[in-house]
Order: structure tokens, then C-alpha cells, then sequence
């Protein structure tokens, strides 16, 4: 039923466009719509006019029902006290049904009581008796203010109804207000783009800033490069992992340039409506051609660059469309002089090829990872408005931090600075900022393990590991040991590269495995096959993909120098026997690093538990503290793991 019912709509696309989207139909739905609104709003109106005239008309009992609560003396004792002459005078007002008495021997302080009286008793028995009884009585009706109120009460509702019936007026406009400009562009304009951030701002990629404060000077002395001939690049699209500092290098420019800036999402050219993303293209393009030379900073423009025809994605008609429009208005048959379109994406592998030839995005400014140097740059940036102390070393903090881009640094920052208002330090230390970095890369710290028969095994799993990459030639050394849970892991032990590698070496990929290994590889010879826990699946995972990896990209097995993978992980066309030695070589690779990792556990299981003893004791061991411990035995690094073809 589902796959019918997507058919139908995509077989007449067309009736269902014109069903959305008639003008016609909609202007006809919208005074009917407003017809039911103030028929609804009049009636209750009414509602609420009778409701004030039935209380107008009728005081004497709302007083009534409020006196009564104060009453001494009912009517019938009135009568009896006439009788029994110890009525002094009686005030009666007919409008409203009361009789004020004042009794003999009352003080003058006293306020005479008021009796409810029926409209009958006025000119009945009240009356007589009163005569009989030569009581002194007098008729003062009170005030009559129901025309009044009521007057006030009407012309109140009245100001009501006029205002509600206004709000529907103004609706009714701004509705068709959204309609005329549904085609029009929603990107946020600055005259001048007073962004608060500059190129001072930004470090860790000298290399991307470089080339962007040439677009800075494009943009503030055109003539110095058109004097030779030089022309102004169209596009600049910057190419990086999330995090890296793309969006705050567009901040930059448009700070630096002091020129107008339009900044605008890819998703928010794209709508379910045909046409609607190309009009938005073009009417950005004019505006922007109105306030030349200027900005227009895309964000996310693999949402609408993707590649076309290749027919995934909802919208895609739609998608396409825009992305034509968007090819012609950065280099079609008009030019934009001054307008330079600079765009952001993670995802460059997707983008149209039309949209990065020359001409359109001119250059492409990769955003990369920041390396040891710009990790410190971005580190000094982050600590200017954050009390840290003296003793805090930046370089330190960069060195343990490899792998993290601009963002993450400053995440690890900001995590230290609640650390410590929490702890009520005055300024940030070092242990604040470890355990910032801890919770950033593990999760938040748990609660310690209780000394029993788990946290016995956990300690071996983790020595397991540390002891192994230790003792693996060409491993990253170790950074910390230990046994309090974060996150989703009981344990942890952490390797931090001393230098930044660019590439890895044939060796080094099977020192990690061995020492993704050797948790596992402690777990059997110290405990048995059979007491071997859950905790090494994730190893598991990351030494398989690295064997894949070794055998289908880089070439190094005996299946020789074939790539039979790609980065998206899909098959090449190779056949069930190319299948099957790839699974042969990757189990070989496995088995063979598992078979080092268990006879470096057996050759220094003296040392392992003496470790672990002291692990359990202290619950962390410092990297450095572990390679001292390791020298007390005299153990030595083994050379380079080598697998004999």
C-alpha cells in the first residue's frame, strides 16, 4: 500500500503541484476563513452583552446576596421588634429592596442594620405596621447607575470587537505579505559586517588565512591586481573537517573587508516547491549586485551543490533547478564584478563538478586539522578571556591533544573553566584541564569500581593493552592508565603520538593492532579462554577495519598492489576467490598480531602483576610513571613487528 501510494503521487505530479500551490483556491479559502472567525467572535460578543444586561438589571440580588452575609436580624424579626415598639426609624429604599433600621437605645456610633425586603412587603404589611406602630419612616430611593455601567460596559466590548476584527485585517495582510515574498531571498544582510571578529582571532591555519587576506585586499584595492591584468576570483570554497574554523574564517573576511555581507544556509535556498530555491538565487544576486563590491557567504552548500542526475534525495527536480540558477549567476552570460561568493563544506566529494571548475570557485582553501603549532595558536586565542594559571603549559596542553580541531579546543577550555568555578578554584590548573580533556575524549567520569573480581580483570584488560603498545616498537607511547569508568568504558589507557605523522608506516599499523590486542591477550592468559569478557568488542572492531584497510587499500598483504575498496567502503567487482583471500589475509594479519600480544604478556607476566597490584592501589598510572615502573624490570622495547611472506 505504501509503494502505491507513493506511485500515484509521482504519477500526476502535476495536479498535485497545482493543488498546493493555486492562487485561486487559496484567495478563496481566506475570506471564508475570516467569515467563520467573526461570526464566531460576534456571537460570543452577544453572549457577553446579554450576560452584563442581566446583571445590570438585576443589583438588588447580587446586594443581596452580599448583605446577607452581615445580617443580625431577619424580616420577620423586624416585625416583631415594630411590635414590641424598639424600632427608633426605618430607612426604606425601594430600587433597592433594603430597609435601613435603627433601634432604640442604639449608640451613635453604630450603623443602623440593613434587612432585605421583598418588592411586595414595600406597600404591604411593612407599611402598615410601621404606621400602627407610629414608627418614624421615610422612602429614599438610591441612585439609579445601570445606564451608565451599562453604557460603558457596551462601548468596552465594542473596543474589543474593533480590535479583534483589526488583528484579523492585519493577519489576512501579512498572510499575503508571505506569499509575494516567498520567492524572495532570506539571507541576513550587514552593511558593514561587524562580525567583532578578525584575523587576529583566528589560528591554527596560517596557510587558509594567507590565501583569504588576498581576498580581503581584492576586495579593498581592486586596482592594485586589475592595473596588471589580474582579474578578481568569482569563488572561494572552503574545504575541511567539521570544527576546523570555516565559518570563522568567512567572519574574518567580512570583518577585515568592511564591505556588505550576505551569509546564508544551502538548506534555505531548497523548498518543497518547484522554483521557489531558483527564485531566491536570483533575487540574492541582485541585492547583492545593488551593494557591489560585497560578500556572499554560503554555508553547508552541499545541501543545494550536489551533484545532478543522480537521482537521490527528495526534491530532487527542485534541488537541481536551484543549482542551475546558482551556476549561471556566478558565470553565465552577466557578470558580478565585486561579488565574491565564498562557501563552506565537509563534503566536497559530493559538490557538481560545474560548481568547482574555475570560473565559479576559483580557488579551494583546505581547512585542515591544525597541527601541534596551531593547536598552541588556537589555544592562546581561546585563553585570552579566561583566568588560567602561570603554571598552565599551552604546549603541554597541544602535545596531549593531537586530532583536535579549533572547536574541540575550545570545548576543552570552557569544560576546565566549569571545573573549576565548580571546585571554587580562582584560576584554571592543569588538573582541571585534564580532566576537561578525559571527559571530552572519554565522557564524563563515573564512579570508582569497588576492589572485587571485575575490577581484577579490568586492570589486566588495560595493562594488557598499555604493556603491549609499550613493548610494540613504532606503538605511540603511553598517556594514562586507569581504572575509573567514563563513559560507556570501565577502564581506559590512552597512546598520544609524540610527533605529528602525516603518514603510517607498515609497522606502525601492526603495533596498533597488537596493542588493540592486548587486552584481549591478558583477559586469556591470566584468567583462561573461558573467562574472557564483553569489554574487547570495540578492539575487536577497530583491528578488523585496520586489517581491511592494510589488505583492500594501502597494498599491504600478499594480494600486492590493488586497491579493491574505497573510502566509501564499496566493493569493487572482484571475484568470490579475490573475496576469499582477502578474508584469509586479514585473518592471517589478526592471528599473527594476537600471537605477539599473548607472548608479551607471558614473558612479562611478573610485571604485569605487579602493575596491576599498583593500578588497583592508585585506580590511574601516568604515562610517565609506567615507563619508569617498566624500567625497574628491565624491560626492553621489542624491535618492529615483521609478518615473513
Amino acid at each position: 500500500m505504501k509503494n502505491c501510494s507513493k506511485l500515484t503521487s509521482e504519477q500526476n505530479p502535476t495536479q498535485q503541484t497545482m493543488t498546493k500551490n493555486d492562487p485561486k483556491t487559496s484567495k478563496a479559502k481566506q475570506p471564508q476563513k475570516n467569515e467563520r472567525a467573526l461570526k464566531g467572535w460576534g456571537q460570543l460578543v452577544i453572549g457577553w452583552m446579554l450576560i452584563q444586561s442581566l446583571l445590570i438589571s438585576t443589583p438588588s440580588l447580587s446586594q443581596t446576596k452580599t448583605e446577607t452575609k452581615t445580617d443580625k436580624i431577619s424580616y420577620s424579626q423586624l416585625i416583631q421588634d415594630i411590635e414590641s415598639d424598639r424600632v427608633a426609624k426605618v430607612e426604606i429604599d425601594p430600587k433597592g429592596q433594603t430597609a435601613k433600621v435603627t433601634l432604640k437605645g442604639q449608640g451613635e456610633d453604630e450603623k443602623p442594620q440593613e434587612i432585605p425586603i421583598f418588592k411586595s412587603n414595600l406597600n404591604g404589611e411593612l407599611i402598615t405596621k410601621l404606621r400602627d406602630n407610629q414608627v418614624p419612616f421615610e422612602i429614599s430611593p438610591s441612585a439609579d447607575n445601570s445606564a451608565a455601567i451599562g453604557l460603558v460596559t457596551n462601548l468596552i466590548v465594542l473596543f474589543l470587537l474593533f480590535a479583534i476584527f483589526l488583528a484579523i485585517l492585519r493577519r489576512s495582510a501579512g498572510a499575503s505579505g508571505q506569499a509575494m515574498n516567498f520567492g524572495k531571498s532570506r539571507a541576513r544582510f550587514q552593511m558593514e559586517a561587524k562580525t567583532g571578529i578578525t584575523f587576529d582571532a583566528v589560528a591554527g591555519i596560517d596557510e587558509a588565512k594567507e590565501e583569504l587576506q588576498e581576498v580581503v585586499t581584492f576586495l579593498k584595492q581592486p586596482e592594485k591586481f586589475t592595473a596588471i591584468g589580474a582579474k578578481i576570483p568569482k569563488g572561494v570554497l572552503l574545504v575541511g573537517p567539521p570544527g576546523t574554523g570555516k565559518t570563522l574564517l568567512a567572519k574574518a573576511i567580512a570583518g577585515e573587508a568592511g564591505v556588505p555581507f550576505f551569509s546564508i544556509s544551502g538548506s534555505e535556498f531548497v523548498e518543497m516547491f518547484v522554483g521557489v530555491g531558483a527564485s531566491r538565487v536570483r533575487d540574492l544576486f541582485k541585492k547583492a549586485k545593488e551593494n557591489a563590491p560585497c560578500l556572499i557567504f554560503i554555508d553547508e552548500i552541499d545541501a543545494v551543490g550536489r551533484q545532478r542526475g543522480v537521482g537521490y534525495g527528495g526534491g530532487n527536480d527542485e534541488r537541481e533547478q536551484t543549482l542551475n540558477q546558482l551556476l549561471t549567476e556566478m558565470d553565465g552570460f552577466e557578470g558580478n564584478r565585486g561579488i565574491i561568493v565564498i562557501a563552506a563544506t565537509n563534503r566536497p566529494d559530493v559538490l557538481d563538478k560545474a560548481l568547482m571548475r574555475p570560473g565559479r570557485f576559483d580557488r579551494q582553501v583546505i581547512v585542515d586539522y591544525p597541527d601541534l603549532k596551531g593547536r598552541q595558536g588556537i589555544l592562546e586565542v581561546h585563553a585570552r578571556d579566561k583566568k588560567v594559571d602561570e603554571e598552565v603549559s599551552l604546549e603541554a596542553i597541544a602535545r596531549r591533544t593531537p586530532g583536535f580541531t579549533g572547536a574541540d579546543l575550545a570545548n576543552v577550555l570552557n569544560e576546565a573553566a566549569i571545573f573549576t568555578a565548580r571546585r571554587r578554584k580562582q584560576a584554571i590548573t592543569m588538573t582541571e584541564i585534564n580532566d576537561a580533556i578525559d571527559r571530552v575524549v572519554a565522557g564524563m567520569e563515573g564512579t570508582p569500581l569497588v576492589d572485587s573480581k571485575s575490577k581484577r580483570l579490568i586492570a589486566y584488560h588495560e595493562i594488557g593493552h598499555a604493556i603491549v603498545g609499550t613493548l610494540c616498537g613504532g606503538h605511540d607511547p603511553v598517556e594514562k592508565v586507569t581504572l575509573i569508568p567514563r563513559g560507556q568504558a570501565k577502564g581506559l589507557t590512552w597512546f598520544t603520538p609524540d610527533e605529528e605523522y602525516g603518514l603510517t608506516t607498515r609497522n606502525q599499523l601492526l603495533a596498533r593492532i597488537a596493542g588493540l590486542l592486548g587486552g584481549r591477550a591478558a583477559e586469556e592468559m591470566i584468567f583462561g579462554e573461558d573467562e574472557v569478557t564483553t569489554g574487547a568488542g570495540n578492539d575487536i572492531e577497530k583491528v578488523t577495519y585496520l586489517a581491511r584497510q592494510m589488505v583492500t587499500r594501502f597494498g599491504m598483504s600478499e594480494l600486492g598492489l590493488v586497491a579493491l575498496e574505497n573510502d566509501n567502503h564499496d566493493e569493487s567487482d572482484y571475484s568470490q576467490e579475490i573475496a576469499s583471500k582477502i578474508d584469509h589475509q586479514v585473518r592471517y594479519i589478526v592471528d599473527y598480531c594476537h600471537d605477539k600480544a599473548q607472548k608479551i604478556i607471558q614473558e612479562n607476566r611478573n610485571a604485569i602483576d605487579r602493575l596491576v597490584d599498583l593500578l588497583i592501589d592508585q585506580e590511574t598510572i601516568e604515562g610517565e610513571e609506567f615507563r619508569q615502573l617498566l624500567e625497574e624490570f628491565k624491560i626492553s622495547v621489542e624491535q618492529p613487528l615483521v609478518i615473513s611472506r
